[in-house]
């Protein structure tokens, strides 16, 4: 089985994990649990700061193959996130190994993606994901009945340029690239632990703001108010930037998750 050490964080886009409270798309019946999933690829890692978990990303080998020959993500394609809680220390914060990275401890659920030739046909464009469909389930294998599975379609949603799979450079198997270590000064902002530093950057109009990610996650910029503008995504030691023309204050979050907030001002 090939492992491909590849940072991500929220590899099939539920940025806080399977969320609660509505009901699930009928649809997500399709997806059966993948008994096998751990016969594929594991392709992503990833340790979540935010809420202390430790995660895998298993892709189905035929996906793998045919993503790094450079061709489209295939019909039968499933993706499974597993999900473990962190060990903890006496504080509460997460054990990490000779390597830096957390330890795994209890299994939470298993989320899945799943990709069907057909598939998709019964939503409407301002929510359907391709062909995709999504399904949550928990520690015991079973379906998770109360899983918000609307919630998976609303965040692939706008990565439909890449078949809606937020972690398709994992896929690939792009390599992380070089540590970006931010230089001081206006307009640069560091993002680590899952947390954007400083909070609040002051710049001015037409000045370029740039972010630096030192996490072993994706991570990407959504302003969320007053107008809503997203950057690309900015894997481990990858920079990504926007440019703000009117002055004003804007609210931001990290994209893949929600929790992250930030704040740009742009003076006269």
């Amino acid at each position: 089985m090939k492992n491909v050490s590849f940072a991500a964080a929220v590899a099939l886009g539920l940025a806080s994990g399977v969320l609660v409270g509505y009901s699930a798309l009928a649809g997500g019946d399709k997806v059966a649990f993948p008994e096998n999933f751990d016969r594929g690829t594991l392709y992503a890692t990833v340790d979540r700061y935010d809420n202390k978990q430790y995660r895998e990303l298993y892709a189905t080998t035929a996906a793998v193959d045919a993503v790094r020959k450079g061709q489209p993500i295939p019909s039968g394609t499933v993706l499974t996130l597993v999900q473990y809680k962190a060990q903890l220390d006496a504080a509460g914060e997460p054990l990490k190994d000779a390597n830096g990275r957390f330890q795994k401890g209890d299994l939470v659920a298993y989320t899945v993606m799943e990709k069907r030739e057909g598939w998709g046909t019964e939503y409407k464009d301002d929510i359907r994901n391709g062909e995709w469909e999504y399904q949550a389930f928990g520690p015991d294998k079973k379906v998770n009945d109360k899983a918000n599975l609307t919630a998976c379609f609303t965040c692939h949603k706008p990565h439909a340029g890449q078949d809606f799979v937020i972690s398709l450079a994992g896929l690939k198997g792009t390599p992380d690239g070089a540590m970006a270590k931010p230089a001081p000064g206006p307009g640069v902002v560091s993002i680590s632990d899952f947390k954007f530093g400083p909070e609040t950057v002051v710049v001015s109009k037409g000045q370029t703001i740039t972010w630096h990610n030192t996490d072993s996650s994706p991570h990407q910029v959504t302003i969320t108010s007053p107008k809503a503008q997203r950057s690309s995504i900015a894997l481990k030691g990858q920079t990504t930037q926007l440019t703000l023309a009117d002055a004003g204050i804007y609210d931001y979050i990290c994209g893949l998750h929600p929790a992250m907030k930030g704040k740009i001002e742009v003076k006269e």
